[in-house]
């Protein structure tokens, strides 16, 4: 290789068009035969060619050379015995195949998601949602590189290996315990944004967005941004001074997370009904007052503060019957509750459904969103595929308020 001649053939701006095709071939594992052309090459471009072949490449508007003569230049001037391809490796600093390239990046992003694997194999209920984060780039988009993925997956699953947090806990507090910082889980750090998707998966909240959506989101999993904003709505309940004082009064209580870390009930009813949504508390508290039996509305997506509680009367001895809206929502939040606390269906399962669109008027909204499954009733899901119609509690109220009369 005669690399001064090879520089002064090759190695000038008005070729490095030519010199830039030939590697990218190289690189996808192409040979160098063929032509190569350049749209709109300059006077310079031209006559560099022209010097390199020795005769005039064409007149067409575009610059058209032929890498065969390129290469049959090289060999027979003897600038480069090995022709075009062993110039290149000259002219380039060597070559490294693009397959080769992307098995070596994709082998890198594999080992810094080891992490993820051996979340996976530790908490199989992780496992769907390590998956996913593998495969659709959240991971590469938040960290960029394989060696910033690493240290930020191995804090995430730190997180993820202490949830869900029993009992709640202050989000800042956990994130100085667990990670060193008290802010490291704020919003939009990319830690934060991995390890509430990762909490979603283990506790089965719903995807939204904004501030106070991801409050709840961490609140599912037990990590409180206050505690006192949680909270949980009642009826009749006792086992403290002020929910007596309440339930003597026959009037629904709001207990804060605060008052049950503080103050939860001692005392628990044998059976207490829980609910899904306000109205119907409010119609108990209306209808029967002071008499009405025992029960707990968690507002939709239990939050912490409901969890709590119920976490609390199933440890005093309660069982727990719970009914919520005949809709996908519906079986989702039921789903949630039941990977937090045992509970039996009061009037909620397929049969409950088919008598309720029995007796209901018209006027029943159609069944939409994405199918839920139903564990303590799988019929209830089926029921609900097949009838597509969607049956709120409040228009089951009656039957409701009669189990509910003490």
């Amino acid at each position: 290789m005669d690399e001064e001649r090879l520089s002064r053939l090759l190695g000038g701006a008005d070729l490095a068009w030519l010199v830039e095709r030939a590697r990218r071939r190289l690189e996808r594992g192409q040979p160098l035969t063929g032509a190569v052309s350049l749209a709109a090459p300059s006077p310079a471009e031209r006559a560099a060619a022209e010097r390199l072949l020795g005769r005039t490449p064409g007149a067409g508007r575009a610059l058209t050379v032929r890498l065969d003569a390129v290469d049959a230049v090289l060999v027979g001037s003897g600038i480069s015995r090995g022709g075009l391809e062993a110039a290149m490796a000259v002219l380039t600093g060597g070559i490294v195949p693009l397959d080769e390239v992307r098995r070596a990046e994709d082998q890198a992003w594999a080992e810094a998601c080891e992490p993820l694997t051996l979340l996976a194999e530790d908490r199989p209920r992780y496992a769907p949602w390590a998956a996913r984060v593998r495969s659709d780039g959240l991971v590469r988009r938040l960290a960029r590189t394989p060696a910033a993925a690493r240290p930020l997956l191995a804090q995430t699953v730190r997180v993820l290996r202490e949830l869900p947090v029993t009992p709640p806990r202050s989000l800042a507090v956990f994130a100085a315990d667990v990670l060193g910082s008290a802010h490291a889980l704020d919003d939009g750090t990319p830690v934060a944004t991995l390890a509430l998707s990762g909490a979603r998966a283990l506790t089965g909240h719903p995807a939204g967005a904004g501030a106070a959506w991801r409050r709840a989101a961490w609140a599912s999993a037990g990590l409180l941004r206050d505690d006192v904003s949680s909270t949980v709505l009642t009826l009749n309940l006792r086992g403290t001074p002020a929910l007596d004082w309440m339930a003597d009064a026959g009037e629904p209580c709001v207990l804060t997370l605060r008052q049950l870390a503080h103050r939860p009930p001692h005392t628990a009813p044998r059976v207490i009904h829980v609910c899904e949504n306000p109205a119907v508390l409010s119609a108990a508290a209306e209808e029967h007052g002071p008499d009405a039996r025992p029960l707990v509305c968690v507002q939709g997506q239990p939050s912490a503060a409901a969890l709590t509680l119920l976490a609390r009367l199933h440890e005093l001895g309660a069982v727990l019957g719970y009914h919520g809206d005949f809709d996908w929502g519906g079986l989702r939040i039921a789903t949630t509750l039941s990977g937090h606390v045992p509970w039996r269906p009061w009037r909620y399962t397929a049969d409950d459904y088919r008598a309720a669109l029995a007796s209901a008027g018209p006027g029943l909204r159609p069944l939409d969103g994405k199918p839920a499954p139903s564990p303590w009733d799988p019929d209830l899901a089926l029921a609900l595929a097949e009838h597509a119609l969607r049956v709120e509690e409040e228009a089951v109220l009656d039957v409701l308020l009669t189990d509910l009369a003490g």
